[in-house]
């Protein structure tokens, strides 16, 4: 395993998608490969792109990777898909849909199903980022599925998380208090050449001024048409300029989120242990589930 991740740090790109194969099946080697892999993390910018279904996410995600290939910018991209019910494998939508960077060697793209994660995130997103990160990618690009509220995962994983709407996402009040807008870095308003979309700009602004700020970065409304390519390039500025204002209070940030990952990776850990021991149960009648359930938990505590 040593060897797959040396060769994929020195380049290899059948390394890596090997790598992000172990990673996206669970594999029992994956604490292993991140252990090392997290030594050479560090440089890349992760963008989250959510937002409710149709809002022009994927075609949106195409420009953006467009416009940092001509900044000479190598770009991973994790397209989160929703899991196929027969195979649990992602459906491979997105990826179907950048087929223009298929050929670019400085793109790498791959798509990831959701595996009915609540955040519509599968778990092993994190570490495909980081595996991106630590292969030289210079920005990685997270594309949720846009389950809607409970995407508030791309949080705890996206530098940058850009909400897209459209106008006729529906009454800017009302989509506010859907949760999605409060993990918002930055707002697009696309297809913007359609009625509504200065409505819903006007709306956005008014509506940010009057809530509590998480923090001093002024969030950005955009007007954008990204199937014309227009106002793209004014979103890739935003997002260099909110890297800018978090590089200036980034210990307390990066502290949290590696708090927020040593939390999922043991609640995984204890999570298969848990596992193990009810399969063990399947085979013999249970009278108490109670009872079983504290025998389960003295197994698994350590006794003092």
């Amino acid at each position: 395993m040593t060897d797959l991740v040396s060769q994929m740090l020195a380049g290899d790109r059948l390394a890596l998608t090997r790598l992000i194969s172990k990673v996206e099946s669970r594999s029992p080697d994956v604490l292993s490969i991140m252990s090392q892999v997290q030594e050479k993390c560090g440089q890349t910018w992760c963008i989250g792109i959510t937002g409710p279904p149709g809002a022009g996410k994927s075609t949106l995600t195409d420009k953006v990777i467009s416009q940092y290939r001509q900044q000479g910018k190598k770009v991973g991209v994790v397209a989160i898909d929703p899991s196929s019910p027969f195979s649990g494998g992602a459906v491979l939508g997105d990826r179907i849909r950048m087929q223009d960077h298929a050929g670019d060697d400085g793109v790498f793209i791959r798509s990831l199903g959701s595996r009915g994660s609540h955040g519509g995130l599968s778990r092993a997103t994190r570490e495909v980022v980081k595996l991106f990160d630590a292969y030289g990618m210079d920005v990685v690009i997270v594309e949720t599925v846009g389950v809607g509220q409970t995407e508030l995962d791309i949080m705890e994983i996206a530098n940058t998380t850009i909400v897209v709407l459209t106008p006729e996402s529906g009454d800017a009040i009302q989509t506010l208090k859907a949760g999605i807008m409060e993990i918002a870095d930055i707002f697009v308003v696309n297809k913007a050449d359609r009625d509504g979309s200065l409505l819903m700009q006007t709306e956005l602004k008014a509506m940010l001024e009057l809530g509590a700020k998480r923090s001093k970065w002024e969030l950005p409304v955009l007007l954008v048409q990204a199937y014309k390519n227009i106002g793209v390039d004014e979103l890739v500025k935003s997002v260099s300029q909110h890297r800018e204002f978090l590089n200036q209070s980034e210990s307390q940030i990066k502290h949290n989120r590696a708090l927020s990952e040593v939390k999922e990776i043991i609640q995984e850990e204890v999570m298969k242990l848990i596992q193990t021991e009810v399969e063990q149960l399947k085979s013999q009648p249970i009278t108490n589930p109670y009872l079983e359930a504290i025998s389960i938990v003295k197994k698994l505590t350590p006794q003092k």
